[in-house]
């Protein structure tokens, strides 16, 4: 029997990700990955080489998928997308190598995935909008600049959050990631905390916040990524005058 129309619309579908979605995702999931390996080296108890096999396996098969999804674009070949896509696998051949290692050394084999990711993205993006695909995200013109970058830094896996003296603060690397514009990008629902998912800022001290990417957050950032620069456009008061007549006849007459 088929539900009447007003029913049916109970269930929306949510659209698949792009392909350059995809790739910020999986920026994420390798984070993910670290913080936990980073959280098992940390500790007093001894790990065995298994302990972060599943998770290692898991994030090859989502690289595999993503380098899928991007062949499923069909664009047409260049440099730049075959590295792009080289890289990826890479990074699945490492992150499956890393299931058989134990935890000091997986670490480092998957240390510099989330940037890499982020990178590809960033490729895949500016290929897509180069040539015009139809798949390319339209573009957030929401954010400001510093948001945008905060955004970058985040899915690079680059901060975290943390209290002290009853003060909260944030870590990142350059550009700083200000407190004030965390709390602004969660209030837009853009980004969250992941709470106590971070290794401690010292030995000794309390797991930090990961701050993370929301499914809003991945889908704002994937639409500005590598967008052309904005043409400056001319400040008030500063439009030219017409010379007067004599000026022009003058002008004309050198």
């Amino acid at each position: 029997m088929t539900p009447p129309p007003n029913e049916a619309l109970l269930f929306e579908v949510p659209p698949p990700p792009t392909s350059v979605g995809r790739l910020l995702h999986l920026a994420d999931q390798y984070t993910q990955h670290n913080d936990a390996l980073d959280l098992v080296l940390r500790t007093t108890a001894t790990s065995g080489p298994n302990t972060h096999a599943d998770s290692a396996l898991r994030t090859a098969a989502s690289t595999q998928s993503a380098i899928k999804a991007i062949q499923g674009e069909r664009l047409y070949e260049s440099v730049e997308l075959a590295e792009t896509v080289m890289r990826l696998q890479q990074l699945a051949f490492l992150a499956t190598a890393s299931a058989d290692l134990r935890a000091g050394t997986a670490r480092q084999l998957t240390a510099l995935a989330p940037e890499a990711a982020v990178s590809c993205a960033v490729t895949l993006a500016t290929e897509m909008r180069r040539r015009r695909c139809a798949s390319a995200p339209v573009a957030d013109h929401r954010l400001t600049a510093v948001q945008c970058e905060a955004l970058t830094q985040i899915a690079r896996g680059h901060v975290v959050a943390g209290s002290s003296l009853e003060r909260e603060f944030t870590r990142s690397r350059e550009p700083k990631v200000l407190m004030s514009n965390l709390r602004s990008l969660e209030t837009r629902g853009l980004v969250e905390r992941s709470a106590d998912s971070a290794h401690a800022a010292y030995v000794g001290g309390p797991p930090q916040d990961r701050v993370r990417l929301t499914e809003t957050g991945i889908a704002s950032l994937a639409s500005v990524l590598e967008l052309p620069p904005a043409r400056p456009s001319a400040a008030p008061g500063t439009t030219p005058r017409p010379l007067p007549a004599a000026a022009q006849a003058t002008a004309r007459s050198r």
